[in-house]
């Protein structure tokens, strides 16, 4: 037997998923965020690059994106019986795990390629994950965009680091030694 969900029921299970899916979202971002610091000696003597926003800017942007994050895969999540939600899910848990491990990779590991290379991957996953989330829910894919534009901000903030510190940031320079962390 086949029947379609009110719109009550709709609007109740968007809620209980949004409920559950936004608070996980930002208690993700927190914990990654804390694989790494830009207030380490080593990011602190590296060259910033003209675009380098405000340092309070990134706090209030990822939170932003994150509650956005958590609303668009809350809204693919209570998609209930349709065609490609399993599919985009694992495609969004897949993808999040290269966002959050870019912290690690460039203030943690201390390594700007790996960054870059992070970023590249999480470009690309998006994108994925947008075309999946646009089939299941077109409104889950529009509220990624303003992620898609950070991201992008953030690959060419990376990139631009690598031009300014084409040594890695490792100059020894007046500040004494540099901490930098290798597995």
């Amino acid at each position: 037997m086949n029947f379609l969900a009110s719109k009550a029921q709709l609007r109740a299970s968007f809620a209980r998923w949004s409920l559950f899916m936004v608070p996980l979202i930002v208690l993700l971002g927190f914990l990654g965020g804390q694989l790494g610091s830009p207030d380490t000696v080593w990011f602190q003597s590296l060259a910033k690059p003209a675009i380098f926003p405000p340092p309070a800017a990134f706090g209030i942007v990822w939170t932003i994106l994150y509650v956005m994050i958590g609303l668009s895969v809350a809204l693919v999540a209570s998609a209930w019986g349709a065609h490609g939600r399993g599919i985009a899910i694992i495609a969004f848990a897949i993808h999040f795990v290269g966002n959050l491990s870019w912290t690690f990779a460039f203030f943690g590991m201390q390594n700007m390629t790996a960054g870059l290379g992070i970023l590249i991957f999480t470009t690309l996953t998006l994108l994925v994950v947008l075309w999946l989330f646009w089939r299941v829910r077109r409104l889950a894919a529009i509220i990624l965009l303003p992620y898609l534009a950070w991201v992008a901000f953030a690959s060419v903030l990376n990139w631009q680091f690598l031009v300014e510190n084409p040594n890695g940031g490792a100059t020894g320079g007046e500040a004494g030694a540099v901490e930098r962390v290798e597995f």
